[in-house]
């Protein structure tokens, strides 16, 4: 915990303080905020076997740090509650659908396009906390946005922020499924929310449209498939069986929440961070992949996609180049990157070229 505990003759009235609390989250910029208490049995067991049957790829971070992910107490000692707020980062799904039937143009999941939300997130829910710490004194804390083994899907649907879909991202029923998490373990035995209760009924539209078929059942997501697994958490080479299902998309994929009905209610947001940067959403494939390595990083700096690095950007690339139509543009942009020095990229180059007919015997640009 981040401070001292209370005085033992300080009680906050609990009911009260939760209603102020759910009022500063959403003065502090959050469109939703629930509490939960701390009990993931189910979740918890979900989790293994889905870890057992080694569905989470190379992702070992999900495994190390034992049960400590479904079991708030054990990773902050102290937690009664856990305090889960939600960051709308919604657009125009026009657009995305847009860039995704442009096959010179690259797609980049919608959250990324910005700046990283993580930090953004932190600070506010470390001043929503110390801001609650000025009203009741000191107590028992700490701020998480994906900084650490935490359950945050399943803590945030306890508190009612939503329910986990088919594709297993948070669906709330009033904004869709277009928000981050954030989370405060506490020690306060604050009033807790009623869990959100499921309402995806038989719609299978996430299932269905999946590229690479990586939603194997209904809440089951087999990431070693997932593009967004594939383009960002995997290192070396991705498998060729799966190259020319990725399509344009060389940072994450958003396909399931695009066509999920309940997207329908979700909120476009202008927050500043969250604009497009770099045009990233209009940008074509072909100037992206020109970017030195120099240029990546500072044109990365503060974003999300900076944590791929240039070989696994240049990797995703190459790979969407392969599956763009056959233009002259895109063909010299490969051409520009056939003798790079990483063996890796070179091989999607050389598979990208192959997919518009130029064999390595061939070297001259067209």
């Amino acid at each position: 915990m981040d401070t001292d505990a209370r005085p033992p003759h300080e009680t906050p009235d609990f009911a009260a303080l939760a209603s102020r609390i759910r009022a500063l989250a959403a003065e502090a910029g959050f469109q939703r905020c629930g509490i939960s208490d701390i009990a993931l049995e189910e979740d918890e067991r979900h989790l293994r076997d889905w870890l057992d049957k080694g569905l989470h790829g190379s992702m070992r971070w999900m495994a190390e740090h034992g049960d400590k992910r479904s079991r708030p107490a054990e990773l902050v000692p102290g937690t009664l509650r856990v305090i889960s707020v939600g960051l709308d980062y919604g657009r125009d799904p026009d657009e995305a659908w847009a860039t995704l039937e442009d096959g010179e143009r690259a797609y980049v999941a919608r959250y990324a396009l910005g700046r990283d939300y993580h930090k953004l997130m932190r600070n506010r829910l470390q001043k929503l906390a110390d801001r609650v710490a000025a009203e009741i004194g000191p107590f028992g804390f700490r701020v998480f946005v994906d900084s650490a083994p935490v359950l945050e899907r399943a803590l945030a649907r306890n508190a009612g922020l939503g329910w986990i879909g088919k594709h297993t991202c948070l669906i709330d029923s009033d904004g869709g499924s277009w928000f981050f998490l954030g989370e405060i373990y506490v020690d306060l035995p604050l009033p807790t929310d009623p869990p959100a209760t499921a309402h995806c009924g038989t719609c299978t539209r996430c299932i269905d449209i999946c590229p690479t078929q990586a939603i194997v059942a209904p809440y089951r997501l087999d990431a070693r498939r997932c593009i967004a697994y594939l383009t960002i958490e995997h290192e070396g080479a991705i498998d060729e069986d799966l190259r020319p299902l990725i399509g344009n998309r060389i940072f994450g994929c958003d396909d399931c929440q695009l066509v999920c009905p309940w997207n329908k209610f979700a909120k476009t947001t202008d927050e500043p961070d969250f604009r497009a940067r770099n045009h990233l959403d209009t940008a074509t494939l072909a100037d992206l992949f020109a970017w030195s390595e120099d240029e990546f990083l500072q044109r990365t700096e503060g974003s999300p996609i900076r944590r791929s690095g240039h070989a696994r950007w240049l990797r995703n690339l190459a790979i969407a180049l392969g599956n763009a139509p056959t233009t002259p543009e895109v063909v010299a942009a490969l051409h520009s990157r056939r003798g790079i020095a990483d063996a890796m990229v070179r091989e999607h180059v050389e598979w990208a070229l192959r997919r518009h007919g130029i064999g390595i015997e061939s070297t001259s640009n067209p």
